[in-house]
């Protein structure tokens, strides 16, 4: 995905190597994107993610987030929100 920023790895470990792919998924030319959703109530945490120095790490299509948040209450979450 052109998006997004990628890691390359640098390492020196075949076994690390080996094992990328159960944190990253590999883009072309040995590069690597997290493999993570990233969740939350509210878009506005999202919107911080994104907007930080990694926020372009990350695929657009794995932020997942509603429209209301709880307001940092964990009975609306649970009862009214989650």
């Amino acid at each position: 995905d052109p998006v997004c920023e990628y890691i390359k790895y640098n390492g020196t470990s075949d076994l690390q190597l080996e094992r990328m792919n159960v944190y990253f998924n590999e883009a072309a030319g040995n590069k690597y994107v997290p493999r993570a959703v990233l969740v939350d109530l509210e878009p506005g945490t999202m919107d911080a993610v994104r907007a930080g120095p990694f926020g372009q790490l990350f695929r657009p299509d794995n932020f997942v987030f509603g429209q209301s948040g709880a307001g940092n209450n964990w009975a609306k979450g649970h009862y009214t929100e989650g």
